[in-house]
């Protein structure tokens, strides 16, 4: 940095003290706006001047609450509390946002212990690239452009702020002493949000609490077929659709004009008021955009998320078009073994698997006995060759029969297991689309048939599904399973 530069700041604002949750959140808006606004005023006037004559910064708001004892919050409870006394905090970033999830925390924070929050500004600088995200028509010049530094006069997105560390379990005390209140930094956040813009084309104010992903076009063309029927139905909820490029249609007889190049994980969102619609989105082949996909959507704190996609069937008794309900993952995918060592279990979620279970029974007319005809629970392998089948078969194979693994795919045991570090109930339900151990390859001929017969029902029980568990309590889908020892007390 160049120390000749005088360090010019807003106003300084001292922190407040609120027992009501909507005002406490007022407040982080209000602290947030200031200092994006600051920056961007100066970011302006320093391109426009061309020259650095001072360095500018602008903080997160940040929020803080001190437990002064040890009496326990209802054990029941799986989030909206802290275990043990102390102080703990959280930057923040979005409030507008964030709104209705940041007054539902802190107001079961201060339901749960009987004291206030503090709202304030954090010591932690917004990166000028964020603060500036909310307007399109600002563009960061990239390094070198300029006649000096942007270092020089503006904060830079840190590294060392946007990692996973406190939902992965690795976080220390904040610098001051304090414990984490939320899973995710005000940065990290902020870093996830523009990331989502990028692979989706949609912006983040679009995506619902309930999320699908697939790996095929024809459940998205299927799925908005399905939209249109639910906008046409004044009684569904749904007040609008939306593909990428941020298209939204509230009529179902709108056109939506096609992009003329999709990005890599295209989203679509069919909305409600609350937020509590469906997204889906087609995170293409493979374990590393399955990561990539629930790594960025988790900072959204997701109701529920699930795989709705095709896989490989591994036993000679299912037929094409079968479904399977995952009850269990073999992890052989390989991306998150840093994050979530394979020794870590990745259970079933009951709430997610009735769900599943019975939307199918209600799409496909089968019950009880019935249903075992098209349907099987039971262990999804998911591998990082999409080739596998090629290889010497004595080892897959082996591993599989020892697994009791009834399908193989390459995405739905990695977005089980982020579900699981990030705290979001998850689920898969796949249908059977070749049999490579059989005979049964994935050809042309076979897949058309498949695709005209089974996605619309795939799809159906997919949004089925997701509609039951909008139905269910906050704090029975985000049970007690998901949450470690020592939680953020943030959902």
């Amino acid at each position: 940095m160049n120390e000749t530069l005088e360090l010019i700041t807003p106003e300084t604002t001292a922190a407040e003290s609120f027992t009501d949750a909507a005002e406490a959140v007022a407040r982080l808006e209000a602290l947030y706006d200031e200092a994006t606004a600051f920056l961007l005023e100066k970011f302006n006037e320093t391109l426009e001047s061309k020259t650095a004559r001072n360095r500018f910064r602008a903080f997160y708001p940040e929020v803080r609450i001190s437990v002064p004892s040890h009496i326990k919050a209802d054990s029941r409870l799986s989030f909206g509390h802290v275990a043990l006394p102390g102080t703990y905090t959280a930057t923040i970033t979005r409030p507008d946002l964030f709104r209705n999830y940041l007054t539902q925390q802190l107001g079961l924070m201060i339901k749960n212990h009987n004291i206030p929050v503090t709202i304030g500004p954090s010591d932690t600088p917004i990166p000028v690239h964020f603060a500036v995200a909310a307007h399109p028509e600002v563009t960061v010049p990239q390094e070198g452009v300029l006649d000096f530094s942007l270092r020089d006069v503006f904060d830079v997105p840190d590294l060392a702020g946007m990692n996973d560390d406190i939902v992965n379990g690795m976080a220390g005390p904040n610098p001051d002493g304090s414990g984490h209140l939320a899973p995710f930094t005000a940065q990290r956040v902020d870093y996830s949000l523009a990331r989502l813009s990028h692979y989706t084309a949609t912006k983040a104010e679009h995506f619902q609490n309930h999320v699908l992903f697939t790996n095929y076009q024809f459940y998205v063309d299927e799925f908005e077929a399905v939209a249109r029927r639910l906008l046409g139905d004044k009684n569904s909820g749904y007040t609008s659709f939306v593909a990428p490029g941020n298209q939204e249609i509230t009529d179902p007889q709108d056109e939506i004009p096609g992009l003329a190049k999709l990005p890599q994980m295209p989203a679509y969102h069919l909305k409600r008021a609350d937020g509590g619609g469906i997204t889906l989105v087609n995170i293409g082949v493979g374990p590393s955009n399955a990561k990539t996909a629930t790594d960025h959507i988790a900072v959204l704190r997701p109701h529920a998320w699930l795989m709705v996609g095709h896989c490989a069937g591994l036993r000679n008794s299912q037929q094409l078009g079968d479904f399977v309900l995952a009850h269990a993952y073999l992890r052989e995918d390989h991306v998150l073994d840093d994050d979530l060592p394979v020794w870590v279990p990745i259970p079933a979620l009951a709430e997610i698997q009735i769900a599943l279970q019975e939307a199918v029974a209600e799409v496909t007319k089968l019950e009880g006995y019935e249903l075992k005809r098209i349907m099987r629970t039971g262990t999804v392998a998911t591998i990082d060759n999409r080739n596998w089948e090629l290889r010497d078969q004595s080892g897959p194979v082996h591993r599989l029969s020892q697994s009791r693994a009834v399908a193989l795919d390459m995405e739905s045991a990695t977005i089980a297991a982020n579900g699981f570090r990030f705290r979001v109930p998850y689920g898969t339900l796949l249908c059977v689309s070749d049999k490579p151990l059989h005979g049964e390859l994935k050809l042309p001929g076979m897949a058309t048939e498949f695709y005209r017969t089974q996605v619309a029902s795939h799809l159906l029980i997919g949004i089925l599904a997701m509609e039951k568990l909008r139905e269910m309590p906050l704090d029975r889908i985000h049970s007690r399973k998901l949450r470690s020892f020592e939680e953020t007390a943030f959902l």
